[in-house]
């Protein structure tokens, strides 16, 4: 398995895994910080894990390893806080293209 170089991952960010809901809220596990991620702060429409087309602010590649549910919460390189859409992890066994995990932010 080839992965995405980590010289490309420039960015860090702060990950947040969704765990689940209760009578409070979203639940979220501990935070992972220092995630080494390539962060692009632009608007696109994408769907999220429902179906539904909705608008993405923030687009992260990471490592194919990252823990990273849709609705878990991501702080930025800017600072700014987030909520995962959608996750879709990038591979091509037997190909020499770098396996990634691309993460679409609200």
């Amino acid at each position: 398995m080839t992965r995405v170089p980590r010289w490309l991952l420039r960015h860090r960010i702060t990950v947040e895994p969704y765990v689940g809901d209760s009578a409070y809220g979203p639940q979220y596990g501990p935070p992972v910080e220092d995630v080494p991620a390539l962060v692009a702060e632009t608007v696109r429409t994408v769907r999220d894990r429902e179906g539904r087309e909705v608008t993405s602010t923030a687009q992260v590649i990471a490592e194919p390893d990252l823990n990273c549910p849709a609705e878990s919460r991501l702080t930025l390189p800017s600072g700014r806080r987030t909520r995962v859409l959608s996750v879709a992890a990038h591979t091509a066994p037997g190909l020499p293209t770098p396996d990634c995990t691309e993460v679409m932010c609200e």
